[in-house]
């Protein structure tokens, strides 16, 4: 079977349920759920922050 043409970012929209980030002054990966623009839960995202090693603070003040 002959594989299709596409783009990276249809490739990645087909397996969008989880974002896997790698951060390299930690050596982890950071995993990220994606879920049709649906706001993340606090639990969720608290782990999210807890996996990239940065606080809340630091997290508002990059948004």
């Amino acid at each position: 079977m002959k594989l299709p043409r596409t783009t990276g970012a249809k490739v990645v929209g087909t397996w969008k349920s989880h974002h896997y980030l790698y951060h390299a002054q930690r050596d982890v990966i950071v995993t990220v759920p994606v879920h049709s623009q649906k706001t993340l839960a606090p639990r969720t995202l608290q782990t999210t922050l807890f996996q990239a090693g940065i606080t809340v603070d630091e997290f508002r003040a990059l948004l």
